[in-house]
């Protein structure tokens, strides 16, 4: 089975049972909290996530992601979670500026 690996919530480990939805509904389905300031509709960017590993099992980026790499809001090791699908294992971070204050994170 395929699975998100949250590395900074103590290697939190989230099955992905259908695949056609993005990252952040498979945490959110896991009631994990995670930063989603548009509603998870790409028009910002406080879903971020960083990938540690598993690129290789992430889907193209998006017309928005597109948009904000260029706008140099998201680099080469990030994505948004509300726009992402996966294939296949990844692993993860929170990205230090979207760590929300009532979550235990670890290092």
């Amino acid at each position: 089975m395929v699975k998100i690996v949250i590395e900074n919530l103590g290697k939190k480990e989230v099955p992905v049972d259908d695949v056609s939805m993005p990252v952040l509904g498979q945490i959110h389905s896991h009631f994990i909290d995670w930063m989603h300031a548009c509603g998870g509709k790409g028009r910002c960017t406080s879903c971020k996530m960083i990938v540690i590993s598993g690129m290789e099992n992430i889907s193209p980026l998006s017309p928005a992601e597109k948009k904000y790499r260029h706008l140099g809001a998201l680099n080469m090791s990030e994505r948004l979670t509300c726009q992402t699908r996966i294939s296949g294992d990844i692993v993860i971070r929170v990205p230090e500026e979207y760590k929300l204050p009532h979550v235990q994170y670890s290092r």
